[in-house]
């Protein structure tokens, strides 16, 4: 073999690896970038769900308070409405000892 015929193989050897070096280092950018890409996405998707399930959490919460809210609003009512009855019956009752105290004295 003679150094005619020895240097465009050598040549022709190295473009193939460089090629073949080239499309590897390729390949483990994509894959790296793909890996990346997945974490990033999956993380994305762990944090809209833990939002979504802090929300539904928040919304019962809100849903027993107002439930809770309108059992004390019924609760006062009732109250109300036994205290201006009872006023009612106390006003009754200093009238008519009014009118026994002011009866002997007439």
């Amino acid at each position: 073999m003679d150094l005619s015929t020895t240097i465009p193989i050598v040549v022709a050897a190295e473009a193939i690896s460089a090629l073949i070096f080239g499309y590897l280092g390729y390949a483990r950018g994509v894959k790296k970038e793909s890996t990346l890409d997945g974490q990033e996405k999956g993380s994305i998707k762990s944090d809209i769900k833990y939002i979504m399930r802090r929300t539904d959490d928040l919304l019962m919460e809100q849903k027993e308070t107002n439930k809770n809210f309108h059992t004390l609003s019924e609760r006062l009512a009732r109250v109300e409405e036994g205290t201006k009855l009872a006023h009612k019956r106390i006003d009754y009752l200093e009238k008519g000892e009014r009118r026994d105290v002011r009866s002997p004295c007439d």
